[in-house]
């Protein structure tokens, strides 16, 4: 019985969102140097990519005034730390027919750095 307990806490633990990512928010910005050809932090601002300005809570394709891929308006993604990690490590697999070329961050430290850091900027 506690064996199932424990087994059950730990699960608990691996699938919070809050707890499977414990990025540095500093080391994410410069990470996203990376993205910075494409996306915005900033509200309202698009470029190749749509901003990413409060990204976190988001459903993929719901910028306005971005031209997304009929493949992301599709995906319905619900954009948290877990679903960003998958995304950033290949995009193009989680999404295929998207517009989005970059190969991906396949360094989970990057990934949790730059999630923490679109989750400080999400509020501009």
């Amino acid at each position: 019985m506690i064996s199932k307990l424990v087994a059950l806490a730990t699960a608990m633990l691996i699938a919070s969102p809050a707890l499977a990512q414990t990025g540095d928010a500093a080391k994410g910005k410069t990470v996203f140097a990376r993205c910075m050809a494409c996306h915005s932090v900033d509200r309202g601002v698009n470029r190749l990519g749509p901003s990413l300005a409060g990204i976190m809570g988001r459903t993929s394709g719901t910028v306005p005034g971005f031209a997304y891929s009929p493949a992301m308006k599709n995906a319905k993604i619900r954009w948290d730390a877990k679903s960003l990690d998958v995304f950033l490590t290949k995009p193009a697999a989680k999404v295929p027919g998207s517009k989005m070329i970059f190969a991906g961050l396949p360094n989970p430290a990057d990934r949790a750095n730059l999630i923490a850091y679109l989750a400080s900027s999400s509020g501009k």
